[in-house]
């Protein structure tokens, strides 16, 4: 798979102008059908946008997701071998369905709280997480990183379950802490097993080992049933943001301004624009001047897209859609054009109510190592973008109603 760089839209194909300015009348006429177009843009683009809010903007390890990044594939497996499998997005709903006989499967719970996990958590005798971070380690006191995975490893821990998976290419083991068993692995290990007060957690990083893209390499898919197969009932819990319990209790520069303080800007501003009118150079009309040549501005966006897919530069085009997301974040949220990423991070996790640590690892970490890292990526930022565009509708909205 080739590597494509977003290159930004460029303005409309130059060519050589030599006809004279329009008179104001042909001028007036040409503004009004331009804002009449925008308005029926505007009204179009907001009709098939309205239809994409609550959509499923969690397709990692999501068991009713047949991409390449989902677990469908995995969850159609063990329903062959007689288990019921309830995806749900509510965490309410997922802790009412929980039992002794049922296994609580999420990947990491990033639009939770640390209190909200624990809640979930409390509820279910086995808990299975397809992916790790540092704070669910943290949380849950299972261990450390250890960032050395990649080569070939076997079960190599007496959990039964584990007897017969083989061979699996971990994507990142650990260190496991005190009263935790490791699996896969001999310094660190793949999978972390904690059994304590009746609850047993088990925590691996499967973003790749359990899709439905690698599923059928060395022994994913039997691990992956060794995991989740082991009673009769899956409660698979998918993060939404609609889901998070985290309220931002932040004081906005609204609250903490003066009543009178808006009041001035808009004086000042019209007495900017009055200024600007009485004071401004008055130009003369247009003069066409020939150029040289033509230069189209697709031709110029193919031909840079084409070298960059040449190149298979992932970490050029991450970066290039990494800035293209910071500047539509930044003037979707009110921010300046040069805003830096933590700035951009800090107010879309006012806005969205989602850990300040996860933006910013998304928003300014490492570079995209290959295709598979920069499709992840990609998907990722366009998930925070229509999860802004989603928030600010619905402030929108319910002021609109008040």
């Amino acid at each position: 798979m080739s590597t494509l760089s977003p290159i930004p839209q460029t303005a409309p194909d130059t060519a050589a102008s030599t006809a004279s300015a329009p008179p104001a009348g042909r001028r007036g006429r040409i503004l009004g059908w331009t804002i009449v177009i925008v308005l029926v843009l505007g009204v179009v683009l907001l009709t098939t946008r309205l239809p994409m809010i609550g959509a499923d903007m969690s397709g990692t390890l999501s068991p009713s997701n047949p991409g390449p990044s989902g677990a469908k594939a995995l969850a159609e497996l063990a329903r062959d071998q007689g288990v019921d499998i309830t995806e749900t997005r509510s965490r309410v709903e997922a802790a009412s369905m929980l039992g002794p006989d049922a296994t609580l499967v999420l990947t990491d719970p990033y639009t939770l709280s640390d209190d909200g996990v624990r809640t979930l958590l409390e509820r279910a005798d086995r808990v299975v997480l397809l992916t790790s971070s540092a704070r669910m380690l943290r949380l849950l006191k299972l261990g450390t990183d250890a960032w050395d995975g990649g080569s070939e490893v076997e079960a190599s821990c007496s959990v039964p379950e584990f007897a017969r998976v083989g061979g699996i290419e971990p994507q990142r083991t650990f260190v496991p802490a005190g009263g935790v068993d490791g699996c896969f692995g001999d310094d660190s290990s793949a999978v972390l097993r904690s059994t304590a007060d009746g609850r047993t957690i088990t925590l691996v990083e499967g973003t790749e080992l359990f899709s439905n893209g690698h599923l059928a390499e060395n022994g994913n898919a039997a691990l992956g049933l060794a995991l989740i197969a082991q009673q009769p009932q899956v409660v698979w819990y998918v993060p939404d943001f609609a889901d998070s319990d985290i309220s931002s209790a932040q004081k906005t520069l609204g609250d903490l301004s003066p009543g009178w303080l808006t009041p001035a800007i808009l004086l000042l501003m019209l007495a900017g624009v009055a200024a600007i009118w009485w004071r401004g150079r008055r130009f003369g009309p247009l003069v066409a001047e020939a150029l040289p040549v033509t230069v189209r501005a697709s031709e110029t966006m193919q031909g840079r897209a084409r070298l960059t897919a040449k190149a298979a530069d992932a970490p050029h085009a991450g970066s290039a859609i990494r800035s293209g997301t910071l500047s539509r974040l930044a003037a979707r949220l009110a921010l300046g054009p040069r805003s830096r990423v933590e700035e951009v991070a800090d107010a879309a996790s006012d806005r969205l109510g989602v850990p300040r640590t996860a933006l910013y690892d998304l928003l300014g970490g490492e570079a995209p190592r290959d295709d598979r890292e920069l499709v992840e990526l990609a998907r990722r930022l366009s998930e925070l973008e229509t999860a802004v565009e989603q928030s600010i509708h619905a402030a929108r909205t319910e002021r609109n109603r008040s």
